[in-house]
């Protein structure tokens, strides 16, 4: 379904109507199921958390939200980055609390400039997420949208509104200051 479909859809659904409800479902499923899938290949092998659970849950979760008036496609989906992004994070912190003492690994190939950490704990990049948030909220932001959110740098740039140029380079300072907070978190 092209974008400008997706977007209607979306405004409509956010303006009340109830019809627009299960067509959007159908316009963004194969995406959501291709995010989901992204983030469960950088998850640890043995994670209980299907992908298919993790779009189920994450649709209710953005269908819930009544107050966002979706503005097009790509705020759609930086939000639904967001949204699994809370529920991978959510995941490992419950099975933290059942497993005390196990880390939950991720590769961080997509994160880090360098091959020297080859994986790191999911906590542990949510905690240096937020820190880097605190520090320069849109290279955050970034982040969540191009490693959870899987967004290119075309669709990273339009919901942040900013150059692709900018992204790039963005990009590449969020990942080499990630991976220095994770290295020393790693040690």
């Amino acid at each position: 379904m092209a974008e400008s479909d997706v977007t209607t859809l979306l405004v409509k659904w956010s303006n009340g109507d109830e019809g627009a409800a299960a067509p959007l479902l159908d316009a963004v499923y194969g995406e959501l199921r291709g995010m989901a899938r992204a983030q469960l290949r950088r998850e640890r092998p043995d994670h209980m958390l299907p992908g298919t659970a993790l779009v189920h849950e994450a649709y209710v979760k953005l269908v819930d939200q009544r107050r966002v008036k979706w503005q097009n496609r790509a705020h759609f989906f930086a939000v639904a980055a967001q949204v699994m992004r809370r529920l991978l994070v959510d995941h490992a912190r419950a099975r933290g609390a059942q497993k005390r003492g196990q880390s939950v690994l991720v590769p961080i190939a997509d994160v880090e400039p360098a091959a020297d950490v080859p994986d790191i704990d999911v906590l542990a990049l949510d905690r240096a997420l937020e820190k880097l948030t605190a520090l320069d909220p849109r290279q955050g932001r970034l982040v969540e949208l191009r490693f959870f959110g899987g967004l290119t740098v075309e669709e990273t740039a339009v919901v942040l509104d900013v150059a692709p140029i900018t992204i790039k380079r963005d990009w590449v300072l969020a990942r080499t200051w990630l991976h220095r907070e994770l290295a020393r978190e790693h040690v």
